[in-house]
């Protein structure tokens, strides 16, 4: 059987895919007209009459992605074997330091807006928190309370 380079060639060109998803009907009966067909217009009769075709497109499957996701869900497959980059790479240390300032921040306006603290001791605390003394919510509450600044009205 030839090989009907040329044919595949201004096949994959009218068809819009590439030679790789040309396909050529095999059958010996045909493959005079295909050998004779050397032109885009006969390429085209033969697209018509079925002798040539587009394969259709491969995909990549999905499933093993979406095992692997499935098990890290539950927190498997997530060793230090799989890991790439150091820990502050992962979780950067700055995004630590936003999550627990606007967390600080958020309990700080809750207890001046609630009047737990007045506006001086808030401000006072908020430029400590600024500072990174607390370490947590926690550890703010706690802080407070050994401080005795909490109002009692």
């Amino acid at each position: 059987m030839p090989d009907f380079s040329t044919q595949k060639r201004l096949a994959a060109s009218e068809l819009g895919v590439g030679k790789s998803r040309v396909w050529v009907n095999p059958d010996p009966e045909v493959a005079g007209d295909l050998t004779d067909a050397i032109t885009r217009d006969d390429i085209r009769a033969q697209i018509e009459a079925g002798n040539i075709k587009a394969k259709p497109k491969k995909g990549n499957s999905r499933a093993r992605y979406r095992a692997r996701a499935a098990k890290r869900a539950y927190g498997h497959c997530k060793g230090p074997g799989h890991r790439k980059g150091c820990k502050g790479a992962r979780n950067p240390g700055k995004d630590q330091w936003m999550s627990k300032i606007r967390a600080l921040r958020r309990k700080l306006r809750e207890m001046r807006d609630g009047g737990a603290i007045d506006r001086h001791s808030y401000r006072m605390l908020y430029r400590k928190a600024k500072g990174g003394e607390y370490r947590s919510t926690a550890h703010l509450s706690a802080y407070v309370k050994a401080k005795g600044l909490i109002r009692s009205e």
